[in-house]
């Protein structure tokens, strides 16, 4: 038996980085439905693939980092003639997802964002710190080889590392809660999320798609979503809210409608971004209070049996040892994942 698990690791790695490789291919073609043009630059609003990408390391392991590299070559040849420069390309492709995983093991990060400090931690290093490596080396990039004017560098590394930061905000929450998702899920809830969908595809086309800026309505929704149903369904419902957005703002249609190209990507971005941002956060905050009401009412639980043994005469129960770390007990200590050489 043992020999026959050592033949199928390698095997099974192989098929894990032709997976995540699939994946963050697919993700750049769904990425690319939908671009703008900055200073004569082409760019995604949002960019799937870092989202892709930082989930699988996180779910997989940093091993399947070569499926990374082997996604993001064939997403630059499906949009350009492959060169010399595209092995610096793929170095910041690859470096900025792999520097997010590192940061937030070391921030000892959950990754069912069942606490305040595992959204902050996505957002502020995941999300603004490492995206800042790919944005700098592919814009630089285009500056070296005299694709890009100099004095474009800035509005176009903007719009480059905002795309990538959507794509870890917006797509990065959304797989790991696949990944841990229960199923069947609980049918009680059902008739309440079957009405918030309802509502959200009715309210949301009219707040993007009306002449009138009322971009705000959808924030309601968001709250709605986070306080009744988590992250689940506050990413759901950003990631709605998202796309239709990027639509309208392509198609110059709506709430984008006879803005110039700059300020259409200013507006939409500040609205995906804070949209993002109020989901990830809330829906994680929400979550925290409920982990710690859940722990105060065990322990309440616990000395209540326990004071009835002791009034009885008799020994107090055995109590189970919780793991080491938070009050719901996840372990901070945990391995990080890995897979196989």
């Amino acid at each position: 038996m043992v020999g026959i698990d050592d033949l199928r690791r390698p095997g099974r790695y192989a098929v894990q980085v032709l997976a995540v490789a699939a994946c963050y291919y697919a993700a750049a073609r769904l990425g690319l439905l939908r671009e703008l043009s900055v200073e004569g630059a082409v760019v995604s609003p949002v960019w799937p693939p870092t989202g892709v990408a930082v989930a699988a390391l996180l779910i997989l392991g940093l091993g399947c980092w070569p499926g990374i590299t082997i996604g993001a070559f064939f997403a630059v040849m499906a949009v350009s003639t492959p060169g010399p420069d595209v092995l610096v390309t793929l170095v910041g492709q690859t470096g900025a997802p792999v520097c997010a995983a590192l940061m937030l093991h070391r921030a000892r990060f959950h990754t069912d964002l069942g606490r305040l400090r595992d959204g902050v931690a996505l957002v502020f290093l995941a999300a603004l710190t490492a995206m800042l490596i790919s944005s700098t080396i592919g814009v630089g990039l285009l500056v070296l080889l005299d694709k890009l004017n100099p004095d474009s560098f800035w509005p176009v590394w903007l719009a480059w590392w905002v795309g990538d930061v959507m794509g870890v905000l917006l797509v990065t929450p959304l797989l790991l809660l696949l990944h841990r998702a229960r199923w069947p899920p609980p049918l009680g809830r059902w008739p309440e999320a079957t009405a918030l969908a309802v509502v959200t595809c009715a309210v949301v086309p009219v707040a993007v798609y009306s002449t009138i800026s009322v971009l705000y309505l959808v924030y309601p929704l968001l709250i709605w979503a986070a306080l009744r149903f988590q992250l689940a369904g506050s990413v759901l419902c950003a990631l709605l809210m998202s796309v239709l957005a990027t639509v309208a703002a392509t198609d110059r249609a709506g709430a984008f409608e006879g803005l110039s190209r700059i300020e259409i990507m200013a507006k939409l971005q500040a609205f995906n971004g804070a949209m993002a941002l109020t989901a990830l956060l809330l829906s994680a905050l929400i979550t925290e209070q409920r982990n710690t009401r859940r722990s105060v009412e065990r322990a309440c639980q616990e000395l209540a049996e326990v004071l009835e043994h002791l009034t009885a005469g008799e020994p107090p129960p055995p109590r189970e040892q919780p793991h080491p770390g938070d009050a719901d007990g996840t372990d901070d200590n945990r391995p990080w994942p890995t897979t196989p050489p």
